[in-house]
């Protein structure tokens, strides 16, 4: 099953961003699905379970290091990489 995921993270710390991009550069390690990050989310395309066994690492160690931060996700069951690129 293939999957598009938004997701937005707010880090609880006033050096927010060095969180934010360490969390997308792990992501972005995988390999097994795309990345795509805009200036208000990160977009994940790709099979659904690649995407969500990283997040489930992935959160756990950003929560590991940086204590406090909130994560908001949108699921779609489908892949729509490219779907809105004539918008």
């Amino acid at each position: 099953m293939e999957a598009t995921v938004e997701i937005s993270m707010y880090p609880l710390h006033q050096d927010y961003e060095p969180h934010i991009i360490t969390f997308i550069n792990a992501l972005k390690a995988y390999g097994t699905f795309k990345v795509r990050v805009n200036e208000t989310a990160t977009h994940l395309f790709g099979d659904f379970d690649a995407i969500f066994d990283a997040l489930k690492v992935e959160l756990k160690n950003s929560y590991a290091k940086h204590e406090k931060s909130v994560f908001v996700l949108k699921v779609l069951g489908a892949n729509i990489e490219g779907s809105a690129s004539a918008l």
